[in-house]
């Protein structure tokens, strides 16, 4: 229900519309804890040199096949994106409190593109393990990049 000023009073909701659509009721009304949050910022610059200098080493080490796999669907963005990936993994393992410790691999932690474009955590190994023992059910993540910087935020939310 909307009043005069276009309000949603009930749904949880509370952004303004002008319209008399229903707007689709906000998935943070539910009861959320945020377990952590963890931000990271990568020089492109650094990237670039690691795939200069060790690019199969760098490449397997850090990074799942279908990390790789995107990006070199993209080669002229490719430090970029790595970069971004790069920076996510740290956020996620902030957020995790572990650091590439106890047996801790950077592919145990993953970004994955949904059809939307929007980016995720898929967790494996230990990595996966540590997020259970913390409640973490759910995770946010956002990665931004600019020719020069990549950085990315990440929040495990339990319930």
């Amino acid at each position: 229900m909307a009043d005069g000023r276009g309000r949603i009073l009930d749904s949880g909701c509370s952004v303004p519309t002008t319209h008399d659509q229903p707007l689709t009721p906000n998935p943070y009304t539910a009861a959320m804890q945020i377990i952590g949050h963890g931000i990271d910022i990568v020089e492109t610059a650094r990237v670039a040199k690691m795939l200069s200098d060790h690019e199969e080493r760098f490449l397997r080490r850090c990074f799942t096949q279908g990390e790789r796999d995107y990006v070199a669907a993209n080669p002229a963005r490719r430090a970029e994106h790595l970069a971004g990936r790069f920076a996510a993994k740290e956020a996620i393992l902030k957020v995790l409190g572990t650091g590439w410790s106890n047996g801790i691999s950077w592919t145990e932690a993953e970004v994955v593109r949904q059809v939307s474009g929007k980016p995720t955590v898929v967790l494996h190994g230990r990595c996966q393990e540590v997020a259970k023992e913390l409640g973490i059910t759910q995770w946010q993540l956002s990665i931004s990049h600019s020719g020069s910087y990549a950085t990315a935020s990440a929040i495990g939310v339990g319930e």
